[in-house]
């Protein structure tokens, strides 16, 4: 049984930074995509940062320069450095992993893409 587990959230100042971690098991780290999403309440869940097996990234516009994603595939690990974080980044922060073929026209941060998700892990910055 795959199962996605969060570690990592907390509360921080403004301009503060944290490490996300989301460690798979029942599941090798394939050939697809792996990424971080967040719902903060009252909005739809978006997605944040992506990144494929080969190493290839993408990230929201919101994000850019102060997130980075990355992979230890030895450890089946996912993680997420946010740096520079402002009130804004409060949410709530899913891991997701795509574990079978989809279509190729859907995006690496759409949900449509994964199929499976960790619980959850809160962020919260305060200004």
């Amino acid at each position: 049984q795959v199962q996605l587990v969060e570690s990592g959230g907390g509360s921080v100042q403004s301009g503060g930074s944290l490490r996300l971690s989301c460690a798979a098991s029942g599941y090798t780290y394939s050939n697809h995509w792996k990424g971080w999403f967040r719902q903060a309440p009252g909005k739809e869940r978006e997605g944040v940062a992506a990144i494929h097996n080969n190493g290839t990234t993408t990230y929201a516009d919101s994000v850019k320069g102060r997130f980075t994603i990355s992979q230890d595939n030895a450890k089946n690990t996912l993680y997420l450095q946010m740096n520079n974080l402002k009130p804004e980044d409060t949410a709530m922060y899913y891991c997701a992993a795509q574990t079978m073929s989809t279509n190729p026209a859907i995006r690496a941060l759409s949900n449509m893409r994964y199929n499976y998700w960790g619980q959850g892990t809160q962020v919260t910055v305060s200004s």
